[in-house]
């Protein structure tokens, strides 16, 4: 396995729409090993998910490891292939994303609370997932990079972009949820309206 140099803002793959992986392609030993690479990649880069356009290859294909709900085990990463989402429900969460292409950037995007996910696994092998809050917002972000778009054109307020040294630095809550946690003796604690991720996609 080998670690993928991945590709910044401002490189072409990243505004270009991927193309679906044909299944007889799963079956090929060099398409199996990029898709270990991109795992072994991910980890490196300390990220909880990875497309492949980010990773210079043009292919409907990327690969997530969110952490578990409470109560539940840590499943394997996730090898998503050619995904269809769907959002059964209308309700939306805000959230602190990052993007390994854009590093040390952060910014305040909004994300469909609940996703299901129709696609290949690597084996070729149909998956139906459903997804909820966080693991919902990594699933959206990386079909995203599959399809030519980065989280800052899901902000919308580009104000509440920022680096992520002055988020650490600064509260990104407004006055309103503040004065509110405060009341409730909860100054310590995120938003939940406004979660921070701790990784990068």
């Amino acid at each position: 396995m080998a670690i993928l140099k991945v590709a910044r803002m401002g490189h072409p793959v990243l505004t270009t729409v991927a193309d679906p992986v044909p299944l007889d392609a799963l079956a090929e030993p060099a398409l199996q090993a990029f898709i270990d690479d991109m795992l072994e990649t991910m980890v490196d880069e300390r990220g909880v998910g990875l497309a492949a356009p980010q990773v210079h290859r043009s292919l409907r294909i990327f690969v997530m490891d969110p952490p578990a709900p409470p109560g539940h085990g840590r499943p394997e990463p996730y090898v998503i292939v050619n995904p269809v989402l769907s959002f059964p429900q209308e309700g939306r969460i805000g959230l602190w994303e990052g993007c390994l292409s854009i590093p040390g950037i952060r910014g305040l995007t909004e994300r469909w609370e609940v996703v299901l996910v129709e696609c290949l696994d690597r084996h070729g092998q149909r998956q139906s997932f459903e997804f909820e809050g966080y693991a919902a917002a990594v699933v959206q972000h990386e079909t995203d990079h599959l399809d030519g778009v980065l989280f800052l054109e899901r902000m919308p307020d580009l104000s509440k972009l920022a680096f992520e040294d002055e988020l650490a630095r600064h509260d990104p809550r407004d006055d309103e949820d503040r004065e509110e946690d405060e009341a409730e003796g909860e100054d310590d604690q995120d938003d939940g309206d406004e979660p921070r991720a701790d990784a990068d996609e």
